[in-house]
């Protein structure tokens, strides 16, 4: 499975952007997908996961702000961020796991960068 993302980039703080992200492969063996996100110095956070029974988990910081949206079946995730803030710049990456092996698989990153 190969995961390419779309969408990132420069926005103020206070606007939005949104994260794509399409599997390519054995979409069909996936269990879950996500995104995490790492910030210079940091190390990689999950920011949104949805399972393929419907649940979903953010991270504190992006509750009410953040919204994700998956259907693992097709293997297509997208991530709408509103409102966002100078502490939301990192490297977002696309995530999925198998729901055979449990294994892990990326996206390449797409860098969000927020400005005052």
């Amino acid at each position: 499975v190969q995961l390419v993302e779309s969408g990132g980039g420069l926005v103020q703080g206070g606007g939005s952007l949104k994260l794509s992200c399409a599997a390519s492969g054995r979409a069909f063996s996936l269990s879950a997908m996500g995104w995490y996100r790492q910030a210079p110095g940091k190390q990689r956070e999950l920011v949104a996961l949805s399972s393929r029974d419907g649940t979903t988990d953010y991270a504190d910081s992006v509750k009410g702000r953040f919204t994700i949206f998956a259907d693992n079946a097709k293997g297509t995730v997208s991530l709408q961020m509103n409102n966002l803030e100078l502490e939301d710049t990192a490297v977002y990456y696309c995530y999925a796991r198998n729901r055979w092996t449990g294994g892990d698989y990326w996206g390449q990153g797409t860098q969000v960068s927020v400005s005052s």
